[in-house]
């Protein structure tokens, strides 16, 4: 975006305008102790050409996923991305109004969105989705809003294997409706349903979130889970699964284990990983709650001549319509993100998923049985896991990671201290589709030599 500053006669202008003397009286709400005292502390003005010297040398810093090995996850990860959607993203049918209200001349991105909508509920098992979230966090924070607006229940469950951003994101949005959020002990890296069954002995519960697979990789036992939430009805708390979209190319659909909604993030469809995003969230719940899905929902419409067509429908979110009775205050979705994720999925399809996420399943055991070769390398969780996985290292995992970037180049994971006190010497690692097996080898021998 191209910035022009004002000049000094431009600014009073703009003040004169206005009807104010000074800049001071535009912020006169603004507390004095958040405002700022004295001028920054930047360096000298510099010229065109030493400013693009400066970026370009900060850019290289950076590395760039189609060079580096990566092994990194947690929530971003290294898929490979088909090099067609870069093309299909940019044909002029998409190229419509930010906000499709008018139909007429939004077909192309309401068809999309349609698509969209469609294979979220394919893939999760449920009635019905919205048009997308701004990322998989808010759209677990709104799942959690609806499951206690339609069960008129405050009280909402976390499994501890959610992923810390997330539990973040959840603690705002629920701080703000005067939610209660409790966080359920994890045994041996997983939510065991008889803690489950200790919490739901209490006061009623609107809300079960559980991510799949969690925090380190690890599957979590939906099945005994749901079945320990008791039969569906009123007053069953709601499950909601946040579930990665890749892994139910292989896993069970939540809405066949019982989930009320399913949400997650779409980085892992398509979407390269940059700077932790953009990305963005699909949510998707029962037929029952459709006039509390919050964002846009996108419906075929048929003209007076019966021609198909797509529009806005039930838009539930609009603050500007609904005012103090919208149930959320979501006002758009991440539609191009969305767009990405249409067609990664329309391109692989319902095989080509499958075998990504065996892909996963298969280069994930063969990175672990390879870095269990390591003198000093451990696993910490036994059991089941998905693309990532957990080992501790006989030394701070932080040095270890820096150590093998520097002589191998190699991104080998993520320290786990960065989000758990106590985890300095264990490190979280994600294999994808695209990690080979000399890559793999790569990685353990480069491990080798950083604790030797």
């Amino acid at each position: 975006m191209s910035y022009l500053g004002h000049s000094p006669d431009e600014e009073a202008q703009m003040l004169t305008a206005m009807g104010v003397g000074a800049f001071e009286e535009l912020i006169a709400q603004v507390p004095p102790a958040l405002r700022l005292k004295g001028p920054l502390d930047l360096p000298p003005a510099l010229s065109e050409t030493e400013l693009r010297r400066l970026f370009v040398g900060l850019a290289r810093r950076n590395y760039d996923p189609e060079t580096t090995v990566s092994f990194l996850g947690g929530g971003i990860y290294d898929h490979a991305i088909p090099a067609l959607i870069d093309h299909l993203v940019l044909r002029s049918e998409f190229y419509t109004a930010y906000t499709p209200y008018q139909a007429e001349v939004s077909q192309g991105t309401l068809a999309a969105t349609y698509e969209f909508q469609t294979m979220v509920c394919e893939l999760t098992g449920l009635d019905v989705a919205n048009a997308g979230m701004y990322d998989g966090a808010s759209a677990a924070a709104e799942a959690l809003r609806l499951a206690r607006a339609a069960s008129r229940r405050e009280r909402v469950l976390l499994a501890a294997g959610v992923h810390p951003r997330v539990r973040e994101v959840v603690r705002t949005y629920l701080d703000g409706a005067e939610g209660r959020l409790e966080i359920l002990p994890e045994s041996e890296g997983r939510l065991a349903p008889e803690a489950l069954r200790q919490a739901l002995a209490g006061e009623p519960v609107a809300a079960v979130l559980i991510q799949q697979p969690n925090r380190y990789g690890l599957l979590e036992p939906l099945d005994a889970l749901s079945a320990t939430l008791g039969t569906p009805g009123p007053a069953r708390p709601h499950l909601v699964v946040s579930a990665d979209p890749i892994s139910l190319g292989v896993l069970a659909a939540p809405g066949a284990l019982g989930a009320e909604s399913a949400v997650g993030d779409l980085q892992s469809l398509g979407v390269p990983a940059q700077f932790g995003g953009p990305t963005a969230g699909y949510f998707a719940t029962r037929r029952a709650h459709l006039r509390r899905l919050p964002g846009r929902l996108v419906a075929e419409a048929r003209d007076h001549a019966g021609r198909r067509g797509f529009t806005l429908t039930l838009q539930t979110r609009e603050q500007h319509i609904r005012r103090e009775k919208a149930t959320s205050n979501i006002c758009t979705n991440s539609a191009l993100i969305g767009l990405r994720a249409t067609i990664y999925l329309a391109l692989v399809g319902p095989s080509g998923l499958r075998e990504v996420g065996r892909q996963c399943l298969a280069r994930a055991r063969y990175a672990l049985e390879r870095l269990l070769e390591v003198p000093g390398v451990t696993r910490v969780y036994p059991g089941p896991f998905f693309r990532e996985f957990v080992v501790r290292l006989p030394r701070p995992a932080a040095e270890v990671v820096a150590r093998v970037l520097e002589q191998s180049g190699i991104l080998a994971g993520i320290p786990l201290a960065r989000h758990q006190d106590g985890r300095e010497r264990d490190l979280l690692v994600a294999v994808t589709e695209k990690r080979s097996r000399e890559e793999i080898d790569a990685l353990a021998a480069a491990l080798s030599r950083a604790l030797a």
